[in-house]
This record gives structure tokens, sequence and C-alpha cells, in this order.
């Protein structure tokens, strides 16, 4: 909770540096300062490295569709402003998700994002049919969200922390957990509890799928259209 805190002034000062039109060079300059400001307060444990980059795109875009007036989609001015910039970036080779990126040849999120945000471009958004309908929206919804990222995403956290092993299990609990009903079954609480206890129990985290549902929640309350 610390380090998200610590870092709530710089998604701020990113949504103001979209609004001035900033190209990446100076997105990517206070991202590197909101990291070392998340290891200061976490002595040095890496917690929202993929959220400082994925939400400061958002906020950016967010800042620079507010400033211009316009209709697009948060994941399309992602794409079209910064997508080649990040794809031709520099990329920390000593990160954990790099090391799992070059030893298992998984994409590590930032690679990923460009056409991840392509997609949404033309995919449907949940939220879009909650608003039109009126109804209020519920946490549970995060939980099958939440799921599904890790059953269907190359977690690189997870490689790093189990392995190819680790991922499959991973991958498979959350698979069954869905496969099982859900959050439509009577006791989806208790399961989902017992995978988090696995989870625990073997050392993974599913950061990189938890930072896409943080994004996904973002994009969820701001988005225009889909």
């Amino acid at each position: 909770m610390l380090a998200a805190a610590t870092l709530m002034p710089f998604f701020g000062e990113l949504a103001a540096a979209g609004a001035e039109g900033a190209g990446m060079n100076r997105l990517r300059a206070i991202g590197v300062a909101a990291e070392r400001a998340m290891l200061a307060a976490t002595h040095g444990v890496n917690t929202h490295r993929g959220a400082i980059f994925g939400l400061g795109l958002l906020c950016a875009a967010a800042g620079h569709r507010n400033a211009v007036g316009i209709r697009k989609s948060l994941g399309r001015l992602v794409s079209e402003r910064w997508g080649d910039d990040i794809l031709s970036g520099p990329v920390s080779l000593r990160s954990h998700g790099a090391v799992a990126s070059r030893r298992y040849g998984a994409g590590g999120l930032g690679r990923k994002l460009p056409t991840a945000f392509r997609r949404s471009m033309t995919s449907p958004c949940p939220g879009c049919v909650r608003r039109a309908s009126s109804r209020p929206m519920t946490r549970t919804p995060f939980v099958k969200t939440c799921m599904r990222l890790i059953a269907e995403v190359t977690n690189t956290n997870l490689l790093h922390r189990g392995g190819v092993e680790g991922l499959r299990f991973a991958q498979a609990s959350a698979a069954s957990f869905l496969a099982a009903g859900g959050i439509g079954s009577p006791d989806w609480h208790p399961r989902a509890r017992n995978i988090h206890q696995a989870f625990v129990s073997r050392n993974l985290g599913p950061g990189g799928s938890v930072d896409l549902l943080a994004m996904a929640l973002f994009v969820d309350r701001l988005e225009v259209r889909c």
C-alpha cells in the first residue's frame, strides 16, 4: 500500500505530460522517477513496475484525450502516439521479466502492450455494456477477470518465480476455477482462497496479470467507446 500511495503523484504527472503532448522520452523519465520512488518505499522490492509502465501510459493518454477533446479509446491513443517508441525503446536486461523472457522465450508486458491496445480498438468493452444498462459495478467480477488473465497470459513473473512448472500450475489452477463455474459457483470464495494459499506456498506471484487487471479497471472507468 505504501508503494502504491507513493506512485499516485507520478500518475498525475504523467496525465499532465500527456495533456501537454509529451513524447515518449519525457514519459519514460517520469516513469523512471516513479520506479525509484517505489524501490525506495519497498527497500528495493519491485511491486509495481508493470503498473507504472502500463497505467502510466494510460494516464498520459487520458490526459491527452481530455486536453484535445477527441473521442478515441485510450488503447488506440497509446498505440498511435507511443506504440512504435514502446517497441523500439530500451529494455532492462536485468529485470526479472527480461531474464524470464530470454530464458523461456516469453514476451514481457512492454512488448505486448501496443498489440493489446490495438486489439482493444475493436474488442467489446464490458464496462460500456454495464454503463448502458445503468447497473452498478461490483467487485466480484474482478476475481473472474483476474483468474482469466492468470489462465491465459504468459506471465513472466510466474516464470521467474516458478519456471515453466510454476506457470503451468498457476494457469491450470485458474482455468480449473473458471471451468468449475467461477464466481457463479456457490463455493467460489473458498476455492479462490485455496488457490491464493497454494500460490503463496509455492512463492508464485501473478504480478503481470494483476497489472493488466488494474489497467482494465482504469480503462473501464474512463473509456468512451469500444
